[in-house]
């Protein structure tokens, strides 16, 4: 057996004892793996209520969760404190401002309204921050994207369609709300399709938030594994620089696709809210 069949062996018995790893890499699992140091275990969260047995588990995607949330929250602590050294940030505080301001003037301003810019700024610039530290931890080593989790981005698509709700109910009242989800000038006939129609519409804007965000989070990491795992596919070594090559401009493209959609999804949840409450326009 010569050295080039040495190694297409030794890629192959890769290939068989890892089957099934980019699954693998992008479900969620009770454990955080960090081989070749070793893999940690994650507790579950056992507790009784009201006689209910209840189990929490605490997975990998949760810790990033956990991660994120104190990144972003130490981010914004660090820029309040900057503000009482001197009302000229600078540094990380100077980025900061710059990201908010561009929220504010960019995406709130245009589709909220400037009546509407100290309401709903926080909470957007707060969903931005945190979809997008969520989005760049995964690109670290041994890390995990919780935005590739459905549960995830449903969970963000829940609290924006709440928002959503609360900000068109509370400037139009709830008569008014769902009375203005109506067209004007539609025929009586058809006003019960129409309502049912538009409750539906309702719903299918989170859901494409939800979609739309995991998708895209999901693929960038298909790709790159995919590439990487055509090394031990085609079971030679020279497809190695090819595969590496091409695995480092996904992985680049993905930094800008991170940015992207926390962009995104603050741009539409921003845009359905000014929908929400102006619903004359």
């Amino acid at each position: 057996m010569n050295y080039h069949e040495e190694i297409s062996d030794t890629l192959q018995s890769i290939a068989q004892e890892k089957s099934g790893w980019i699954i693998d890499h992008l479900v969620d699992s009770n454990v955080l793996d960090f081989e070749p140091f070793g893999v940690l275990k994650l507790p579950t969260i056992h507790f009784e209520l009201f006689g209910f047995s209840i189990n929490l588990p605490i997975t990998k995607h949760v810790i990033f969760l956990w991660l994120a949330g104190l990144i972003v929250s130490i981010l914004f602590i660090i820029t309040a404190k900057s503000y009482k050294k001197s009302l000229v940030p600078t540094g990380l505080a100077n980025l900061i401002e710059m990201i908010i301001l561009f929220i504010r003037d960019e995406i709130v301003k245009p589709t909220i309204g400037e009546k509407y810019v100290n309401t709903f700024t926080p909470f957007l610039g707060t969903v931005f921050f945190f979809i997008l530290t969520c989005n760049l931890l995964g690109l670290l080593p041994y890390g995990a994207t919780a935005t590739s989790n459905i549960s995830v981005t449903g969970a963000l698509a829940l609290i924006s369609f709440i928002v959503i709700q609360f900000a068109g109910i509370k400037k139009n009242g709830i008569i008014g709300y769902f009375k203005g989800l109506i067209p004007h000038g539609v025929p009586v006939f058809l006003l019960p399709i129409m309502f049912v129609v538009e409750i539906l519409g309702l719903f299918t804007k989170p859901f494409a938030l939800m979609i739309r965000l995991f998708a895209n989070m999901t693929a960038g990491h298909v790709v790159i594994l995919a590439l990487l795992g055509l090394i031990f596919i085609l079971k030679t070594p020279f497809i190695s620089p090819v595969s590496i090559l091409f695995a480092l401009f996904i992985y680049l493209l993905e930094l800008l696709v991170a940015l992207i959609q926390a962009y995104i999804f603050t741009m539409l949840s921003s845009l359905f809210i000014g929908m929400a409450i102006h619903q004359e326009h």
